[in-house]
């Protein structure tokens, strides 16, 4: 029995000289190297979960780089040069804590002339696409698109959008583009005729569009891998073909279901031979739905999840984004957002992830930063995030832990160290530059910008961003969940509570930060790895588990079963190691609020989690 078990590695644990308390300095010893364990291994899909070379269940956190794509004024790349590509990946690691960005492209940099591929600008966004590589980050490329193409939009237009190439658009002799009465820049998606006809032509194949798209994506991925190393490639994710596809018009009788059967699952099995014939086929295709699949605005939500796909496997991840509507709108929710807020919304792709036998990312999530209603955004990307990390909210978590389900990969929008410091000429126009926040249709999303002194600074509370996570599980995960403490304003915003039913841990815990993984080891030699943010100093870092109770956890040898090393990058982030010893269910908590606990404390706060740990299957 699991708690039997668990009782037994506490007394060889002891005995072994593993507890270390305080006073004890930690171990030092070599650290692994970058090839042990993580770096160099491709991800795979296996029972419904991304995994490693050594069967490790894999998380994927981190950002989309960067909305900078969508503009003008760096030739559709993210960064204005490799150098600050460097220095955008050294920062996400360190200061953001991500282990993966989703990487943009632009399909009209990619292809300006129709049938001829600019390998110049192929050559420079893979350069910039191996800075984050280097970093120790996993990569999946986007060729990203939004409102179809900017030259559909007049120069005095208020809107733009980002995709197409000019010629595509001139084959189609659109209507002038207007939105009407519109609030919201994607209101367009269904209310401007020109953007409707396009995105309709593009799906219909209308002028060969797709094709044409088929093939530079085709040329765009064998040139990634003909210039990336076997290493660097490896921690290529997979490829995401479209970003937020949408019908633009239904033909009479089409629903939102039969045009994802019809059109968008067949352009996707396109794709999916088009990666294989440039190389790419042992990595997934990254399928969005139809972009309305999972909003949370009734009137808006479609049927749809690609439910006619079948069983997806391993060749093809579910891919989805999730934006809370109502709060963008201030108007239909009132009101900053609450404990297990999204827990339904995120539950949702838990669940269509299960039935299509594949996993699952949230390759974007966010909210504004400015204007009316940014107040909401400190309780809004908190709720996300706990989305992200379980199914269960943090009221009821430690009474109903095996509810959890798994933790999702997901990429926060965006990450553009450019914000605020934008020369955008907004669809061409001279008279019109844009500098502000995203430049691009008023958003402000990125959770980044550079001060005066040119530094990578947040502009959101680190302790919401730089979060503990499960980066790779030896086994399955059962439960997991995360008290990051962020702040909105000055309240301190704790929506999972340690239980007056476990008072040491209480106590242990205090006003810091923890997180707690429930784990079913299939006894793999390699470690279960979770990502320590920079405010879990290892000297300040307390670990309660069956596998050893330690405060300030020793660096890393194979024989301690918890231990410190760096994530791989040398970009001076960490990860706590996890190494057990058999299979079975075993457990962690990890916080940074204990101060010197004292041997009876660690061993009555693990005899608490031990006997609640021993109802989880």
């Amino acid at each position: 029995m699991p708690h039997t078990r668990a009782r037994l590695l506490v007394v060889l644990v002891v005995l072994s000289g593993f507890l270390t308390v305080a006073g004890s300095p930690p171990a030092t010893a070599a650290t692994p190297p970058d090839s042990l364990w993580f770096d160099g291994t491709a991800l795979t899909v296996s029972n419904g979960r991304f995994t490693d070379a050594t069967g490790r269940e894999v998380v994927l956190r981190g950002y989309d780089v960067s909305g900078e794509a969508k503009l003008a004024e760096n030739g559709g790349l993210p960064f204005a040069s490799v150098t600050d590509a460097r220095t955008s990946a050294r920062a996400l690691r360190a200061l953001g804590g991500g282990n993966s960005v989703r990487f943009l492209l632009s399909w009209a940099y990619a292809e300006p002339v129709r049938g001829r591929v600019d390998t110049a600008y192929l050559a420079a966004a893979t350069d910039q696409m191996r800075a984050f590589l280097d970093a120790g980050l996993r990569v999946y490329p986007d060729f990203h698109q939004d409102l179809y193409s900017r030259h559909l939009f007049d120069p005095d237009s208020w809107y733009t959008g980002d995709g197409a190439p000019r010629w595509a658009v001139d084959l189609g002799g659109y209507p002038d583009e207007s939105c009407g009465i519109c609030f919201f820049w994607g209101q367009n998606i269904t209310q401007n005729g020109a953007v409707k006809a396009a995105q309709y032509d593009f799906w219909h194949n209308r002028h060969g569009l797709r094709d044409a798209f088929l093939t530079t994506a085709q040329r765009t991925m064998t040139y990634i891998r003909e210039h990336l190393t076997e290493g660097q490639f490896a921690h290529i994710v997979g490829f995401d073909p479209y970003n937020e596809p949408f019908a633009g018009t239904y033909d009479p009788g089409q629903s939102s279901r039969v045009w994802e059967r019809d059109l968008l699952w067949p352009f996707y099995t396109a794709f999916r031979a088009r990666m294989d014939a440039a190389g790419w086929q042992d990595k997934p295709v990254l399928a969005e739905p139809n972009l309305f699949w999972n909003s949370n605005i009734s009137s808006q939500r479609h049927e749809g999840g690609l439910l006619d796909a079948g069983r997806l496997g391993p060749r093809y991840v579910l891919n989805t984004h999730f934006y809370d509507q109502k709060a963008i709108s201030g108007i239909l929710m009132w009101g900053n957002a609450s404990d297990g807020q999204y827990a339904g919304d995120l539950g949702a792709v838990r669940d269509r992830a299960a039935a299509a036998g594949t996993a699952a990312v949230v390759s974007e999530f966010g909210h504004p930063l400015s204007g009316t209603v940014a107040g909401k955004a400190p309780t809004v990307l908190k709720a996300m995030y706990q989305g992200l990390d379980s199914r269960v909210k943090g009221a009821a978590w430690w009474s109903d832990p095996a509810a959890s389900g798994p933790v999702l990969s997901g990429q926060q929008w965006q990450w553009d160290i450019y914000h605020g410091r934008h020369q955008e000429p907004m669809n061409g126009n001279p008279d019109k530059v844009l500098t502000a926040a995203d430049a691009w249709n008023d958003e402000d999303l990125s959770a980044v910008r550079l001060d005066d002194s040119g530094a990578v600074t947040l502009r959101q509370d680190a302790r919401l961003l730089d979060r503990l996570y499960p980066s790779a599980t030896a086994g399955t995960t059962l439960a997991f969940t995360y008290e990051d403490r962020s702040r909105d304003g000055s309240t301190v915003l704790t929506w999972n509570p340690v239980p007056g039913s476990l008072p040491s841990v209480a106590r242990l815990v205090g006003s810091g930060q923890y997180g707690v993984l429930v784990w079913r080891s299939d006894g793999t030699a390699a470690p279960t790895e979770l990502h320590l943010p920079a405010s879990f100093p290892a000297s300040a870092t307390t670990v309660v588990s069956d596998l050893g109770t330690v405060y300030a956890p020793p660096s890393y040898t194979p024989a301690a079963p918890v231990a410190v090393a760096p994530e791989p990058g040398g970009t001076g982030s960490r990860r706590l190691l996890l190494t057990a010893p058999d299979p079975g269910v075993h457990y962690a908590l990890v916080t940074n609020g204990a101060t010197a606990p004292t041997a009876d404390l660690l061993a009555a706060a693990r005899a608490e989690l031990t006997a609640w740990a021993a109802r989880i299957s």
